[in-house]
Order: C-alpha cells, then sequence, then structure tokens
C-alpha cells in the first residue's frame, strides 16, 4: 500500500525465494484510516503474513501481542521507528532475540509535533538503538539522521525497485499527462501540484494530471476541493486503490511523474516511475537532489514557485519521437542500480553477522526472519 510495505514485500520475497531464508511477517490488522479487520493469518505472494490487533493511536499504535511470534526466530528484523522498535528494544532480555531495524525516514514526515519528536528520537529512540545489532539507514539522508545515535551499529543500504513492476511502460510517445502515484498523506503536498497544473495549461491546455493511491491523512475529496480552488479539476483524474495491473496501465498514459513532497526517506514512488520511462518533477529533498545528481535527468523544482517550476516543464518537453525516445530509455538505465536482489544479499550478510555473535559461525541457509 506505500512505499514502507512495498519495501517489506520485495525484501521477503527475494529472501524466500533466492536465499534460502525462511521469512514470514508480523503487521498490524488494519490499514490505517479504514476500520476493516484483516485476516489474521495470511499468506501474501507467497510469504507467511499474522497480524496483530492494535490499540491506541495510529502514529504509536500498541500491540504487545507481538512478543508470542518471535520465538522460532533467529533475527528479528523490525521496519520502521515507531512501537515495535521500542516495544522490542525494552523487552528484549525476555524475548532474547537477535535486532536489526531499518529506518524507512524514521518519524519525521511531517512538521507536526516537532519538538516532541526530536526530544523522544533523543531519548527514546537513542535508548532502544542500543538493543539492535544494526541500524540500516534505506537513504543517506536517513543515514546522516541517525548516525548521531547509531554510531558504529550504522550501515547504509538503499531500497531496492521490483524493477519488473512498472518496467518500460511510460507513454512511448512524448504526451503532456503527468502521473502522481502513492498514498494520499499531507507530507506528500500532492495539492501543490495543482497550481503547477494550472501554469501548465495557460499555455497548453492539453496538460493533464492522473492521482492514483489510496486515502491515508489527506482523502480523495479534500483534494478534489483543492483542484477546484485551483481551477483544475477537470484537468485532474482521481483513481483509487489502483492495483498493478491498473497503476501499469496509467502510467502508459503519462510521460511524466510529479512528486513534491516535503519530506521522504528513500522516494521509492520517485524509482519505481523512472524504472518505467516516466521523466521526473520532484521537489527539492535530499533524496530527490541526489536522485536526480546522479540520474543526470529530470528537474528539481519549488512548489512555492509554480509559475517558474511550470516554465521549465514546458521546456523538457521533447515533440522529437527520437530525442524523447533516448531520454526514455535514459531514464530506464539511470535505475536499473536499485536491485532488491542484491539489496537482500546485503541484509542477509547483515542476518549472519547478527546470528554470529550469538552463536559462533554459521550460515543463511535455514534462517529464520520475522519483518
Amino acid at each position: 500500500m506505500g512505499g514502507l510495505e512495498a519495501s517489506v514485500l520485495n525484501l521477503a520475497q527475494v529472501q524466500r525465494s533466492r536465499l534460502a531464508i525462511d521469512a514470514s511477517v508480523v503487521t498490524l490488522d488494519r490499514i490505517f484510516g479504514h476500520d476493516e479487520i484483516l485476516p489474521h493469518e495470511d499468506i501474501v505472494a507467497g510469504i507467511p503474513v499474522r497480524r496483530l490487533g492494535w490499540s491506541g493511536s495510529s502514529r504509536y499504535p500498541l500491540a504487545p501481542s507481538v512478543l508470542r511470534h518471535l520465538r522460532e526466530s533467529d533475527v528479528v528484523h523490525v521496519h520502521a521507528i515507531d512501537f515495535f522498535f521500542d516495544f522490542l528494544a525494552l523487552t528484549r532480555p525476555f524475548h532474547q532475540r537477535r535486532m536489526i531495524a531499518s529506518t524507512h525516514g524514521g518519524f519525521f514526515h511531517s512538521t507536526y509535533f516537532t519538538p516532541l519528536k526530536k526530544l523522544w528520537f533523543n531519548t527514546i529512540s537513542r535508548a532502544s538503538i542500543l538493543a539492535y545489532h544494526r541500524i540500516v539507514a534505506c537513504s543517506h539522508s536517513d543515514a546522516a539522521l541517525f548516525q548521531g545515535l547509531a554510531g558504529r551499529r550504522l550501515r547504509l543500504i538503499e531500497n531496492g525497485i521490483d524493477q519488473a513492476r512498472f518496467a518500460n511502460s511510460a507513454s512511448p510517445q512524448q504526451n503532456r499527462i503527468i502521473m502522481c502515484f502513492g498514498r494520499f498523506a499531507k507530507h506528500k503536498r500532492i495539492a501543490e501540484l495543482f497550481p503547477l497544473l494550472a501554469e501548465l495549461r495557460k499555455s497548453d491546455a492539453s496538460w493533464r494530471l492522473i492521482v492514483a493511491g489510496r486515502d491515508a491523512d489527506q482523502t480523495a475529496e479534500e483534494l478534489t476541493a483543492f483542484a477546484k480552488e485551483a481551477g483544475v479539476a477537470d484537468a485532474v483524474s482521481f483513481i483509487m486503490n489502483p492495483k498493478d495491473a491498473e497503476l501499469t496501465e496509467l502510467i502508459g498514459k503519462a510521460s511524466y511523474f510529479a512528486c513534491l513532497s516535503g519530506y521522504e526517506g528513500f522516494g521509492l514512488a520517485a524509482v519505481e516511475a523512472m524504472s518505467a520511462g516516466l521523466f521526473p518533477i520532484l521537489s527539492d529533498i535530499p533524496p530527490f537532489r541526489r536522485l536526480i545528481e546522479q540520474s543526470k535527468v529530470g528537474l528539481i523544482v519549488d512548489p512555492a514557485a509554480p509559475t517558474a517550476a511550470a516554465q521549465a516543464v514546458r521546456e523538457s518537453v521533447l515533440d522529437d519521437p527520437g530525442a524523447y525516445e533516448a531520454r526514455r530509455e535514459n531514464i530506464m538505465d539511470a535505475v536499473r542500480r536499485y536491485d532488491w536482489e542484491e539489496v537482500a544479499a546485503r541484509y542477509s550478510e547483515i542476518y549472519v553477522d547478527a546470528i554470529g555473535e550469538k552463536q559462533g559461525n554459521t550460515t543463511a541457509e535455514s534462517m529464520g526472519s520475522h519483518a
């Protein structure tokens, strides 16, 4: 349903299919913002999944029953810095499992409660880190954020992407359709795309925007109101909860991907979009700036200056079919290095190291791991 979920799915799939790691997933039984209770036991893409009931806030969901599901694991791999991260650190003297954690941006995705978050990060998170064998930063910006707390425990392993998911699916002809996909979260600043679209349409009414995803702390209804306010409601299509096949078909209608997010741990959707051949239009945050610098293709724009941003986008249009196809190929080539097999192999080395510290020399064969 989002970048973190996609990361766990892809990592566990490669671990099970290629690395002989018996990976399973323990998670929560509701999607935040939805009342539906999901099955407590499930198989997703061949991965055993157990889902737990929880209470409290979606910002810090409480699920202490997780302890029952760790008994057969050699390694517990915690994804994200939230309740599970702190609780499993606090209870490690009881469950005694070797643990690593992946950062996924920490919890600074929004500016809400920033002073409290900083206090928590420098006290509770700092103490919790001591229970972990390794803290794995999912991006260079995460590495900079966690270096002061994790010290020698820190490792950098950038996320991978499923290279086959949207490969080569962008429109083969240049058009003026922009794609945006992912959760409707406020820190993604989806509404900032509407003034940009309005500026683009002043000179060419063929510019359109497709927004595909699901409600999170912002809804399609709220975003529609923002689109109307910007005068572009008739040029924006909202596609709710698309499956991969539908999302691939939508990408095939577009030449551009846009994300003006205020915060990203890695920026998975942007990398996935580039694997399809979409030209990226991105905000000036560290993961996006690094992506553009390394790929040498795409635009960094300022959401607060839609007129200038629109002019830069107009100048990127390549009506020459040969030039457009060459750029499309360059975009796809630039992100082929983000491969989950390599990422999973590096995690496997950390698992082996964690077990070896406790049990002596070992291998990854028949290893049990909970994500």
